[in-house]
């Protein structure tokens, strides 16, 4: 399974990542699910995967391709004019490989699919971030929805609802990040360290400050026993039901 969360702020965009795969107790694995394209002072771009590893692999291997080997007649990556044109050159690209997987291998409901993240931004428009569904359709960050998040979402999205403030500096959506991902990992086994993450500063226009955190990382072992000590004292601190 996976965990991964895109998060807009005035200050730009947060994404993390986990790394685990899985097909099985006993047969995990580590590959990294985010990706990031950049032409400085133009454009960064990246997108963060959840699925079939298989699909999501093929998808990340076309779009980085074609931006090698340019089609006269469709436009790449670096090359759309918007964001709102790179996440339907995601989403086209995901269904195609999705039908194409679907067509040549094993007949299964669901077999295939992907999910994606896709935030970033090109010079002339604002930042923004997208959810990409494996039907090929996508919706938009927004003031209501200003988070996304794909693979196993529920254990993460707790803190996530209560703590969020766009206005938040990307040192403090790093530690909410962690405690959504520190929730996550506890729940489910199919979720595991090292997490990825890419703090994208608006208007930059390159690459800000990415990095990977493992799970015997010290600030996230202090963040993990902090927050586990936190919880009991705010329990321990609430009324007692009367019986």
């Amino acid at each position: 399974m996976t965990y991964c969360v895109g998060m807009m702020l005035d200050q730009g965009i947060a994404f993390m990542s986990d790394t685990r795969t899985n097909a099985g107790l006993d047969n995990i694995s580590t590959f990294t699910k985010m990706t990031t394209w950049e032409m400085p002072g133009d454009r960064v771009l990246t997108v963060m995967t959840a699925g079939n590893l298989a699909t999501t692999q093929s998808v990340i291997s076309l779009l980085d391709e074609r931006t090698k080997a340019p089609d006269e007649r469709a436009p790449t990556l670096l090359e759309v004019p918007s964001m709102f044109q790179a996440a339907r050159l995601v989403a086209e690209t995901l269904r195609e490989v999705i039908a194409r997987q679907g067509d040549e291998g094993q007949r299964a409901d669901s077999a295939f699919n992907a999910t994606i993240i896709l935030g970033g931004q090109i010079a002339g428009g604002p930042p923004r971030l997208f959810l990409i569904y494996p039907e090929g359709n996508f919706i938009e960050a927004g003031q209501d929805t200003a988070f996304f998040q794909i693979g196993e979402m529920k254990y993460g999205r707790p803190i996530l609802v209560r703590a969020y403030d766009r206005q938040m500096k990307f040192d403090e959506a790093m530690k909410l990040l962690l405690v959504s991902f520190d929730s996550t990992l506890k729940a489910n086994l199919t979720v595991g360290a090292p997490f990825d993450f890419h703090l994208y500063e608006t208007d930059s226009l390159r690459k800000g400050r990415e990095g990977r955190i493992e799970e015997d990382d010290p600030f996230f072992l202090k963040i993990r026993h902090g927050w586990s000590a936190a919880l009991k004292t705010a329990l321990d601190n609430l009324d007692d039901f009367e019986l």
